[in-house]
């Protein structure tokens, strides 16, 4: 159903291990691309999921990264550790870069490893779709929303499809409004002919290899809106001092108490996720964890808020 896409920093494999057992018991089923050289981290993410019961796709030929200019170790892992485990899946990622060899030898290498094509700017679909039927291939086939087309959807009818919408628009953090649209792709996702969605969490698309200094900290958590036909806002709690890049900490104080003060409020939206609750214990002891923590949990609660969302909307 829903299909988190996460690239392999530290904290967002840190999010995955942490949102496990949420993950597994909501059937969310995560999309990883790896963008480090070493697999340490996805192993440990991958160990959790599997033990709770869940399923990933691992990306065999990522986009950023490490792993740009080959995936060969990537395919290496994933036929050691996980050859004939259904519950990793191989990601083939094509890209407009991507010709029609490459894409077929990619799925033919993959078969064996219930492969996942992630369609990001290939154009050729009528080739790929022949492949998959004269193959006999039953893999299922997402689209990222802006670079492909419906049109190109067309010609994966009949196979499980999945849509992935970029939510977030990463901006520079004194630049957010307090809230803004995130997405209705929960709730719209079969009036558009697929069978699950997903999004690049409260991170977004664009990769960065890391960040400059933190002029303005922003704390960015989304949440449902039931007087709004269910769709999802996000709402992005920013600090005050923004002129120059020093006390990091002060900033992230700054737009906690913004949070606190929303949370308690009586017309918050918020979730009282796991996360939020963590947010309240660093408020309560006037901690500062780092930025890649308060990324971490923004991104549990978005898993967190989407579960309970299905939860309630299935019930």
């Amino acid at each position: 159903m829903y299909h988190p896409y996460f690239r392999g920093k530290q904290f967002e494999l840190l999010a995955l291990r942490e949102s496990a057992e949420v993950l597994a018991e909501a059937s969310f089923v995560p999309i990883i691309e790896p963008v480090r050289e070493s697999l340490n981290g996805l192993e440990r993410a991958l160990a959790a999921i599997s033990q709770a019961g869940g399923r990933a796709i691992v990306i065999v030929n990522p986009r950023h990264g490490d792993h740009k200019e080959g995936g060969a170790i990537i395919s290496s892992f994933l036929g050691e550790n996980y050859g004939g485990n259904d519950a990793v899946s191989a990601g083939i990622l094509l890209l407009a870069s991507t010709s029609v060899d490459e894409a077929n030898a990619l799925i033919s290498d993959h078969t064996d490893h219930n492969p996942v094509i992630v369609h990001s700017g290939f154009t050729a679909a009528r080739d790929i779709g022949e492949f998959l039927r004269n193959h006999a291939i039953a893999a299922t086939n997402v689209f990222s929303e802006d670079q492909a087309s419906m049109l190109y959807r067309k010609h994966f009818e009949g196979r499980g499809r999945v849509l992935i919408r970029d939510g977030f628009e990463q901006r520079k953090n004194a630049d957010y409004e307090p809230f803004e649209f995130f997405s209705d792709l929960h709730v719209t996702f079969r009036d558009l002919g697929m069978d699950g969605y997903g999004d690049f969490l409260t991170v977004g698309d664009r990769f960065t290899e890391g960040g400059g200094p933190a002029y303005a900290v922003a704390i960015h958590l989304t949440y449902i809106d039931p007087d709004n036909d269910e769709a999802m806002y996000v709402y992005h709690f920013k600090s005050d001092s923004n002129d120059t890049p020093t006390d990091p900490a002060n900033k992230f104080a700054e737009a906690l108490v913004k949070l606190i003060a929303k949370l308690d409020s009586p017309d918050s939206k918020l979730l009282e996720t796991s996360a939020v609750a963590e947010f309240r214990r660093l408020h309560e002891a006037g901690h500062f964890p780092g930025l890649g923590y308060i990324k971490k949990l923004s991104m549990r609660h978005h898993i967190e808020t989407l579960a309970a969302y299905h939860r309630s909307a299935d019930a």
